[in-house]
């Protein structure tokens, strides 16, 4: 399958909650009422994408539509084009398809340090390899840091996907203190000309006050080592979540200056519109999504492309 048919299949459960609650409502020739606006709104709740996402939708339907004969694709071209707007931002601009490696900050000298977080099990190893697989197929030079070195098995399995991958990787004894691995991360990547460091840490809870201390201190190791390093913070979110991953992008945003979000499980879940609530509310864009199981299967976020994906033959 092609790139949109992915996205397509992986949005499949959260596209037949769409076409269960909402479609019915729209046929054409009959009057958008109070009634149809109200069932219309508690489907795209549905989806997580919030209500503030949801709210804003209905009402410029009701501004434009209300009391009027529906037209179903007038409405669903009102609804796609408002729904982009939003996660697009203030920038207002999408991912150039020209390049390949996605919207990442990259450094202007030296090597780019992309910091990942998240919480136990949201699929952040995994994630690290899909984006260094991405980096390496595009001609880039990639270095791996262990950073979960409370977890043999985490180690173990970076430290095999990155012989899979190709790709250089840094690790130290277990229970090390992972800011030195970053610092350690930092320094080879410098040493050997790398492209990208990509730093793993530890999965934690937003509320494990301790652990969060400690991401701090792993940015700031990060940052006396490489100047204006990390250049990305991407924080590791699961798809299933759904609005519970509003309170983990807000804390780990404070310990770690997220600058961009990877949203996994994707094809597991009928809360994909949640990726439109972490955009309007907390101001952080969705950089990559995990649409299956495989080393490829991380996309490149477009906000078209999600929209239409979620919106087609609803």
């Amino acid at each position: 399958m092609g790139l949109f048919d992915n996205l397509k299949s992986a949005l499949k459960k959260t596209k037949d909650v769409l076409r269960t609650d909402v479609r019915d409502l729209l046929r054409s020739g009959e009057i958008l009422d109070e009634a149809k606006l109200e069932e219309f709104y508690r489907g795209l709740i549905t989806t997580d994408m919030g209500v503030a996402a949801a709210t804003e939708v209905v009402e410029t339907l009701r501004k434009e539509f209300g009391g009027r004969t529906v037209v179903p694709d007038k409405i669903w071209e009102v609804v796609r084009t408002q729904l982009k707007t939003i996660l697009l931002g203030e920038s207002g601009t999408g991912w150039d398809r020209a390049n390949p490696i996605g919207p990442l900050n990259i450094a202007a000298t030296g090597p780019t340090v992309i910091l990942v977080s998240g919480v136990n099990g949201v699929g952040k190893t995994t994630s690290i390899a899909k984006l260094a697989r991405l980096l390496h197929g595009s001609g880039r030079k990639v270095l791996l840091a262990a950073g979960d070195t409370f977890r043999a098995a985490a180690v173990e399995q970076l430290t095999m996907w990155s012989k899979r991958i190709g790709c250089d990787i840094v690790t130290k004894p277990p229970k090390s203190d992972p800011a030195s691995v970053a610092f350690e991360g930092c320094d080879q990547a410098v040493a050997r000309g790398a492209d990208f460091a990509i730093i793993d840490t530890a999965g934690r809870l937003q509320t494990q006050q301790n652990l969060m201390s400690e991401l701090q201190k792993i940015h700031r190791v990060i940052a006396k080592r490489i100047e204006g390093a990390p250049h990305e913070s991407l924080l590791v979110l699961d798809a299933t979540t759904g609005q519970n991953g509003l309170s983990q992008a807000s804390k780990f945003s404070e310990a770690a200056g997220c600058t961009g979000i990877i949203l996994t499980k994707l094809d597991g879940t009928a809360k994909g519109g949640v990726v439109i609530a972490i955009r309007q509310k907390m101001g952080i864009p969705v950089k990559y999504i995990g649409v299956g199981e495989q080393l490829d299967d991380l996309q490149v976020f477009s906000a078209d492309d999600f929209v239409n994906a979620l919106f087609d033959d609803v």
